[in-house]
């Protein structure tokens, strides 16, 4: 991991040393280097983010309380274009665990019509789709962690249009390998997935429709309506994307997102839900039996089920915020995975919006058939 992140960074300098034909010094949060060429045939844009947390952890069971530090993220991230505006790149790598995140191409090749290929995040539930860097709690919720489909490697095509003044579609096709990050095996079946996003009131204010809490306090209602529909053929992982392996049959898993997200004069909301099914067979891939022929063991199986995601919070004038989550998860009774519950109270001070930040949230977890746990956690954010 030292060696490749050696490399990296010697690659940029050696890059922007000799390369280089002018160099945009930017405010905080926009890029540790920004370099354009002088007869604009390209563009590139450096940027360096990382997460320090403390977590603590109570449980309910037997009274202990746990805790930790830890760096959650650390990430050089890489954008811009070549020889033309609609020839764009990203590239994202995870240093703290040290693998790629994005390695994308994104050629707009005709009016609205854009198609992106390589490694990226699907177009799935729009909490995934917020970058981790711009959410309004510490993390994700859990049905982010459940049923998300995350980044995988392949072709999306996206395109968008507009009815009347402000009625602004936006459809996104995609077909992948369905296994998810860094695959090198041949893949046992494709992902197919497809997502509309219905803006009735149009744009968000700079791509606000694709960050958490309301930073750029919007004069007047901006909502999005969207549905994500996922097919995995042959999937591998219990999860799809994400999840252990599968070493029994394998089956096909369908999977549902419905979103909402509004946004007005420092109030923020956004509503998920999931639904995950298996295609063919049983989620149960193997299992212990009683007498009677009942399932009494799980071994292996498919995550599948429900979940349903509600968060809202205010953004005070002087910055700090104040946000509330509630996450229910129902898992299909056949693979015997405890409901859960999940209620989670937070704030933020943002300091440079989403890129120099703090943030502590408390979460309280109910779960069927053990005890209660509560977690604290405490988080800054910097993104050079």
């Amino acid at each position: 991991m030292k060696k490749s992140l050696f490399l990296i960074i010697t690659t940029i300098f050696f890059f922007n040393i000799n390369f280089s034909q002018d160099v945009t010094n930017n405010s905080f949060g926009k890029g540790l280097i920004n370099v354009i060429a002088k007869d604009s045939s390209w563009k590139t844009k450096v940027a360096f983010r990382f997460q320090t947390r403390y977590e603590g952890n109570f449980d309910f069971r037997d009274s202990s309380y746990t805790d930790r530090a830890l760096v959650r993220r650390a990430r050089i991230k890489g954008s811009g274009y070549a020889f033309s505006p609609k020839i764009k790149y990203k590239f994202e790598y995870d240093v703290h665990n040290g693998f790629v995140l994005d390695a994308v191409i994104k050629w707009n090749f005709t009016g609205n019509w854009t198609v992106w290929f390589g490694q990226t995040k699907l177009p799935g539930n729009i909490e995934r789709v917020f970058s981790s860097q711009k959410l309004q709690l510490v993390d994700r919720s859990l049905l982010n962690s459940k049923f998300t489909l995350d980044r995988d490697a392949g072709a999306q095509l996206r395109h968008h249009f507009t009815f009347g003044e402000n009625f602004l579609v936006r459809e996104i096709l995609s077909i992948s390998q369905g296994e998810g990050l860094n695959q090198t095996v041949s893949s046992s079946g494709s992902d197919y997935t497809g997502r509309i996003e219905l803006l009735p009131f149009g744009s968000f204010t700079k791509k606000g429709d694709y960050f958490a809490a309301d930073l750029k306090r919007e004069k007047t209602v901006k909502l999005m309506l969207s549905a994500t529909y996922d097919y995995n053929e042959n999937a591998m992982r219990s999860r799809g994307q994400k999840g252990s392996y599968i070493n029994g049959d394998l089956s096909d898993l369908e999977t549902l997102f419905l979103d909402a997200h509004l946004k007005y004069n420092g109030i923020s909301f956004f509503g998920e839900y999931a639904n995950r099914k298996t295609k063919n067979g049983s989620s149960v891939v193997d299992a212990t039996y009683d007498i009677a022929g009942d399932i009494i063991a799980v071994n292996e199986s498919y995550y599948t089920g429900s979940s349903l995601n509600l968060q809202m919070g205010y953004l005070l004038k002087n910055n700090w915020e104040i946000a509330g989550r509630f996450t229910q998860v129902n898992p299909e009774r056949i693979t015997l995975n405890n409901d859960i519950k999940q209620y989670t109270l937070g704030f933020s001070r943002y300091v440079v919006g989403h890129n120099l930040k703090v943030q502590g949230d408390i979460s309280l977890t109910e779960e069927d058939s053990k005890k209660n746990k509560m977690m604290f956690r405490l988080q800054t954010e910097f993104n050079f």
